[in-house]
């Protein structure tokens, strides 16, 4: 794939394009969740590739995007919009992970016409009737309960929380591995404290696909996906075998059903 750049006021974003002369159908975007960076959709870009347009970043903040200031879902929505008019892509399919999902539904509430279909992996609403009280204030003591652990077993946590399989984890790892503790327990804050005020109800006329693994213990995503798909009817995959990325745990469970996605749109 080709890497690119796109610059604001804010910072630079990296991002990687695939755009075959043959492809055809809307564009997949691929979306990686909080401190994981383009490398954890490879077994994606892999099985798409030749047949789609492809496009991946690292969110700004994350990975080669760094440093990036005034971190907030809604700059990442800005800065993505950028990138897909700058590619003259008009019709895509975003595939969010986790946090990237977030950035994906306020994404289609900026430009609601870019959005041929929504696809998730262990993401959550925007809604803020999702959320309790508690929740809320959870999310927000972030920063100090992560400080609070040993660096080593923190990223240990993380990766075993993200991932049931040794690659999974050892590419959890491996993503982790440009930040120091401080610049992570940060952008762990950023992203789930941050996410609090930027909380707000998305009106998506796409098609919409949820998936959440079956091991998935991070935090309560499968209940808010449980919650999520019988309020509005959207499909919910429970994907067995695998945890927070459920992506990188069985690729080919998530890749047969994007494939079985996609000719609905």
């Amino acid at each position: 794939m080709e890497e690119k750049t796109v610059t604001s006021p804010r910072g630079t974003a990296h991002y990687w394009v695939s755009m075959p002369a043959a492809a055809a159908g809307p564009a997949l975007v691929f979306l990686p969740g909080l401190t994981a960076d383009h490398r954890l959709f490879e077994g994606q870009i892999a099985h798409f590739a030749g047949r789609y347009p492809l496009l991946v970043w690292d969110a700004p903040g994350h990975g080669k995007s760094r440093p990036y200031a005034d971190f907030t879902y809604e700059n990442h929505a800005r800065e993505l919009e950028t990138i897909l008019d700058a590619e003259g892509l008009s019709r895509v399919v975003l595939v969010g992970q986790s946090a990237g999902g977030f950035t994906a539904q306020l994404l289609i509430a900026r430009r609601p016409d870019l959005a041929a279909g929504l696809f998730t992996i262990g993401s959550c609403p925007c809604d803020p009737a999702y959320y309790s009280a508690s929740d809320r204030f959870w999310l927000n003591q972030t920063e100090w309960m992560l400080r609070a652990f040993p660096d080593k077993i923190l990223r240990r946590a993380m990766a075993h929380a993200c991932g049931v399989t040794e690659a999974a984890r050892q590419r959890m790892l491996n993503m982790l591995v440009p930040y120091d503790k401080k610049e992570l327990c940060r952008l762990m804050a950023l992203g789930f404290a941050g996410f609090v005020p930027e909380m707000r109800a998305v009106d998506i006329s796409c098609p919409v696909w949820l998936t959440v693994g079956e091991q998935d213990k991070t935090g309560k995503v499968r209940q808010y996906n449980e919650a999520w798909s019988k309020r509005t009817g959207y499909p919910l995959h429970i994907i067995p075998g695998a945890a927070h990325n459920a992506n990188d745990d069985r690729p080919e469970l998530i890749n047969n059903l994007l494939e079985r996605f996609l000719p609905q749109l």
